[in-house]
């Protein structure tokens, strides 16, 4: 059998070993984490010592599944050329960091135009990540792009956005995605039943392909459908409601697909507890 793929974006507070102490401690198979700070552009070079404690850790192997996801400065349609410019080398250095951890896709919020446009933002995270990709040939972690609310000027809120990425670049190989279903909601989606939200998938498969689909980040909303601001919450507890996690939770095309989540929580992780029972209840 299977397991099932649940956890939680996890603190590395203390160093990147102790992200795995705390996600086994409440019994996650999955785990999404920061390579460093995520609100400081750069950071010092991981050493071996710290590679080493984080691939050895003897908790290692109870999670299934591992990935990143990039700090939120990074912009890469930024219309400022220092802020672009900072974007492309934090981005390229998270890359290097993850791959050094054997993490296999580092999730990216695509970018926000900030005015110039939809098309001309569109294009420049193309040309951006191909520029990424050019210095680091050999970096094995690909890049998730995440599926956003499109809240102020941000890209990514609808599947066309993404497939518009995807198809562009130089190494669509290298690129897959990580659907939020707190952003697809707020960005108008119909999640609020078991048929729309069959629907909402059935639409991503024709215009991106669930082949690309990567990782699935489970957040209720605190904002109604389609208001396109973003902000989580518990499972069961927002505006989503549960028919969108019960078809998520059962659908055998989602087993393999590490499920997240990245609701409000407390140092005592109590929260993270109480929202993987309720989505584990909903597989019975």
């Amino acid at each position: 059998m299977t397991r099932l793929l649940l956890g939680a974006h996890t603190s590395i507070g203390g160093g990147l070993h102790r992200a795995i102490e705390r996600s086994c401690s409440i019994s996650c198979t999955a785990m999404q984490i920061f390579v460093k700070n995520n609100m400081q552009w750069f950071a010092r070079p991981l050493d071996r010592a710290e590679i080493t404690a984080f691939l050895r850790h003897a908790q290692r192997c109870q999670l299934d599944s591992v990935f990143a996801h990039s700090n939120y400065l990074i912009n890469l349609a930024a219309t400022n050329p220092q802020f672009h410019a900072n974007s492309l080398r934090a981005l390229s250095e998270e890359l290097i960091r993850a791959d050094q951890l054997e993490l296999p896709f580092l999730v990216l919020h695509p970018g926000a135009h900030l005015g110039a446009g939809e098309e001309a933002g569109l294009e420049k995270i193309v040309v951006s990540i191909d520029a990424v990709h050019t210095v680091l040939p050999k970096t094995k972690t690909r890049i998730a792009l995440e599926t956003t609310a499109g809240q102020g000027s941000c890209l990514g809120c609808t599947f066309q956005q993404l497939a518009y990425i995807i198809e562009n670049v130089q190494e669509p190989e290298r690129l897959c995605v990580c659907l939020d279903t707190a952003h697809v909601f707020e960005a108008g989606y119909d999640l609020s039943s078991e048929a729309g939200t069959r629907k909402m998938f059935a639409e991503f498969d024709r215009i991106i392909g669930l082949e690309h689909l990567a990782a699935l980040h489970l957040n209720d909303s605190k904002t109604a459908r389609g208001s396109r601001v973003d902000r989580h919450e518990h499972i069961g507890q927002g505006k989503v409601g549960l028919h969108a996690f019960r078809v998520i939770m059962r659908d055998r095309r989602f087993r393999k697909i590490p499920k997240v989540l990245e609701t409000p929580k407390g140092k005592e992780l109590l929260e993270d507890v109480e929202n993987m029972k309720t989505l584990r209840e909903l597989v019975a």
